[in-house]
């Protein structure tokens, strides 16, 4: 008898867009309903993920790397993580929730740091196999209310060292990669109150949870 695949849910979401509130949130919904769920992140995810994540936040390298050198290294972290992680994990028939995915890299090496859409593809479909999430909820919030969150959390890691208009330009692109790709995402208005939020967030889950037990019964 074959292992029915599992399912890939992404979270993504520019600086204090409550990611790590809302992971928790939808992980107990899916245990609820009978997953077996992992929660990873990017970058990380593996031992070597977690090496390369520490270089990219590392704010005393800020100013210090090539937009295309972290590209690469975003890419070189995620190669690791979808072939050690993420796949044997979705064979398994295992959800996987993961706090960022490809569409940061849209967003923050496209978007952000102005990387030619097309070089991001070419090393989405070789460097990431292709992998694509199931579902990825998009937390969007203005720019000014998600930095004096980040900011209020602790010292700023080398990412939130940008300007507001790299974060700007960063919630354009995913906005717009929302826009163009509506069965998949689901936008969720992380300005409002946490209760709020994770009502949207459910909903969103809820949905998503139907469908593919409609699927399943047919």
């Amino acid at each position: 008898m074959s292992v029915r695949r599992g399912k890939f849910i992404t979270l993504e979401g520019g600086e204090g867009a409550g990611k790590s509130t809302v992971l928790s949130a939808v992980r107990e919904q899916l245990v609820a309903d009978g997953a077996d769920v992992i929660i990873t992140r990017e970058p990380g995810g593996t031992p070597a993920g977690e090496a390369i994540r520490g270089v990219l936040l590392d704010p005393a390298l800020h100013g210090a790397i090539a937009p295309e050198t972290e590209l690469l290294l975003m890419f070189a972290a995620r190669a690791q993580h979808v072939r050690e992680t993420i796949k044997p994990a979705l064979a398994a028939g295992r959800w996987v929730l993961s706090d960022r995915f490809t569409d940061a890299s849209y967003a923050y090496q496209g978007g952000g740091r102005a990387q030619p859409l097309e070089r991001i593809a070419e090393l989405e479909r070789w460097a990431a196999d292709d992998l694509q999430p199931d579902l990825t909820l998009l937390l969007d919030l203005p720019v000014g209310i998600g930095l004096a969150r980040a900011r209020g959390r602790g010292p700023a890691d080398r990412i939130e060292l940008e300007a507001q208009d790299f974060f700007e330009r960063v919630r354009a692109a995913y906005r717009a990669r929302a826009a163009a790709q509506p069965a998949r995402f689901r936008v969720i208005d992380a300005s409002q109150p946490l209760d709020a939020v994770l009502d949207q967030v459910r909903n969103a889950i809820g949905e998503f949870l139907q469908t593919q037990n409609d699927g399943a019964g047919s």
